[in-house]
């Protein structure tokens, strides 16, 4: 392995006097020692990466730095200026400047190392021994770990994953923290040993995950079990969320982690106090393991690992199924059920017509549906095997159209395009490659396997299933109807946002893509289920308010708009405080709601927006009344059961802590 950094790469007397003239200075040495292979694009990368967020830190540090194809080798230059030079940190200029450039396959021994500099730029000592040094050899030996620098009177490393800090006698405020950013190098690393130092100073017992490039090894399921509050310090999106449901959640910036960390300990210690419990979504956030399949897929029972994947693909299909779905609800509520016949807007629309307008909103609502297939599969398999497997998946998607699998072809795409792209990543590869590994051969090779099988080998026998399917729907009535819709309901209710819920979304709003009948019943009921668990602890907190406690009654006064807007998931810190009480009453609340809705032959073309598209359901009075059941139902249960435990009123303001986080062992 290459040194990071040499004598020819340190600058102790940079003379730019902007960041880009300080990155364009410490490239040039890149390229003079054959590291960076393109300059100019090389500083295209770096400005991009700081269009995203300013590199300054508070202490004088400032860490350009990105992943470019244009880097031959991980190398870092180190530039001191005696004026300084702005890059955003709120505390002024800074006077060491670290260029950091990792190619775009860079390994895991290199970031290791990048990592381990990122988090010693957090030490006052390391920092002031490059300050006083006058030899650039010695600077770069220091920098790269052989030259010895004072250490501070007391340190403790950062707990690895899954590891947690010693405790006393008294267990003392346990944090978990998450921390990325969007390359995974430098700010991770950063904001990781600062919130651990502050808990440190704090008496807190900080244990931190870092998401970076080289993926991530995952919290023990018992630290966090454990842990009184959690940290998001974040620039990407924190992958599997729904390890931390049920916890108070302080949500911020990276950057936020690296230059406040006693702030964000104090502000998670507050929300404990005041039991507060965030409303963590419990899948579809991004992929579960790093670009290799990583140990936390491979850890996970296999049951568990399908429905990660299952609901990476549908939560991101949400945002396109409500976007599209109310666009189209809109169209026929001016327009008419005709509207979808009408002829293109790109060569008619008039105006002043009202026909024109409903065209166009249809259009636009059909053409966000027309993604619905290829998003659900692209995301299935980008979390099975991140990035590399987004082409694949989305080709797949696009195939299952075309053959009319639908729905079920999709979801089938997304799991072959993740299986096949994890294959590829285990054959080893000449070190040369790497770096067009996951932006040519991976997708190329990939999309081409998943084509053939979806056009040649599954695609015809799952669009047959997805046609039977489609047939058994439309078939549905009376008593088979009603069964389907208490099975709908109790799927929307028990999670409340969750796998099983996110399970029965998909298939309603799968029947959307080429809505039948059935199908649109189905929607329905989905809905109308989905909205009865925040309504019922709504009116349950209202009318008898001394069995919850103050800040039950606060979330139960939102619960109302949530529920109204089926938010499902405005009941959650009611069934976390409470679950054995809650979760079955709101079930069979949303059970007789689904029941109802299906009995009634309520219809639904929107696949979201509560009450707000109660003129677009067929049967409204009758929908309504099947919510409004549903809901007493559930309210009556949760009352008679919390009612049950109690001999005395509930506890007054002084308890939220002991009601918002007991209740189970009552």
């Amino acid at each position: 392995m290459s040194e990071l950094i040499t004598a020819e790469l340190v600058d102790l007397d940079l003379s730019a006097a902007t960041k880009d003239a300080a990155a364009r200075s410490l490239a040039e040495r890149m390229v003079a020692a054959h590291r960076v292979t393109d300059l100019d694009g090389f500083l295209a990368d770096v400005a991009a990466r700081e269009a995203q967020m300013p590199t300054g830190l508070d202490g004088g540090i400032g860490i350009p730095h990105c992943r470019s194809e244009h880097v031959s080798a991980p190398t870092l230059a180190f530039g001191r200026s005696a004026s300084g030079i702005d890059f955003g940190a709120a505390d002024g200029p800074a006077d060491l400047i670290f260029l950091i450039a990792a190619p775009a396959g860079a390994d895991d021994d290199h970031l290791t190392i990048l990592s381990g500099l990122a988090r010693r730029l957090m030490d006052p000592e390391f920092t002031a021994a490059l300050r006083a040094g006058d030899d650039p050899g010695t600077v770069a030996a220091l920098i790269r770990g052989e030259e010895p620098v004072p250490e501070p009177e007391a340190t403790t490393p950062i707990p690895a994953a899954g590891e947690a800090a010693p405790a006393g006698d008294d267990a003392p405020f346990r944090i978990v923290a998450v921390t990325s950013c969007p390359t995974g190098i430098a700010h991770t690393y950063m904001a990781a040993e600062s919130l651990t130092a502050a808990g440190l100073a704090e008496g807190v017992e900080v244990t931190v995950e870092t998401q970076g490039s080289a993926g991530f090894s995952k919290l023990d399921p018992a630290v966090i079990a454990r842990a009184d509050a959690v940290i998001w310090a974040h620039d990407v999106e924190v992958r599997e969320k729904a390890r931390f449901r049920g916890k108070p959640l302080v949500d911020v910036g990276v950057k936020a982690g690296i230059n406040r960390p006693a702030e964000l300990i104090a502000e998670a210690r507050r929300k404990a106090e005041r039991g507060e419990i965030a409303a963590v979504p419990q899948g579809g956030d991004g992929p579960e393991s790093g670009a290799d399949g990583g140990s936390g897929a491979e850890g996970a029972h296999f049951g568990v690992r399908l429905r990660t994947y299952l609901m990476s693909g549908v939560s991101y299909m949400v945002p396109f199924v409500a976007a599209g779905g109310l666009l189209i609800a809109l169209s026929f509520a001016i327009g008419g059920y005709e509207i979808v016949d009408a002829k293109s807007v790109a060569d008619h629309f008039v105006w002043g017509q009202l026909d024109s307008w409903a065209a166009l909103l249809n259009q636009i609502g059909s053409a966000a549906f027309g993604f619905l297939v290829p998003v659900l599969a692209g995301y299935i398999a980008y979390g099975m095997a991140d990035r590399p497997a987004l082409v694949p998946g989305f080709v797949g998607g696009a195939i299952a159209l075309t053959v009319d699998a639908g729905f079920l072809g999709g979801l089938v795409a997304g799991l072959l395009a993740g299986a096949v792209v994890m294959a590829i990543q285990r054959v080893p590869v000449h070190a040369t490659l790497r770096g067009i590994m996951p932006v040519l051969v991976i997708p190329l090779i990939a999309s081409a396997v998943v084509g053939f099988l979806m056009f040649i080998v599954v695609g015809k026998p799952i669009a047959a299933l997805q046609s039977a399917l489609t047939d058994w729907l439309n078939g549905l009535s009376g008593s088979n109807a009603v069964i389907l819709g208490v099975v709908l309901g109790l799927m929307m209710c028990f999670d409340m946002g969750g796998p099983l819920n996110k399970v029965a979304y998909a298939f309603a709003v799968g029947g959307l893509a080429d809505p039948t009948d059935g199908s649109l019943k189905v929607m329905a009921a989905v809905m109308a289920a989905g909205m009865v668990p925040p309504l019922a602890m709504a009116l349950a907190t209202t009318v008898r308010k001394k069995l919850f406690t103050k800040t039950e009654r606060e979330n139960g006064r939102a619960a109302w708009v949530l529920g109204a807007s089926f938010i499902t998931e405005g009941a959650i810190p009611f069934a976390a405080a409470d679950p054995l009480r809650v979760i079955p009453s709101v079930m069979a609340g949303g059970a007789v709601t689904g029941a109802l809705s299906m009995a009634f032959e309520c219809t639904l073309r929107a696949p979201h927006g509560g009450i707000f598209v109660v003129p677009l359901i067929g049967e409204p009075f009758l929908y309504l009344l099947a919510i409004a059941a549903g809901t007493l139902v559930a309210t009556a249960l949760v009352v008679l059961l919390k009612g049950a435990r109690r001999t005395v009123a509930a506890p007054e303001a002084g308890s939220e802590v002991i009601g918002s986080r007991v209740g189970v062992s009552a």
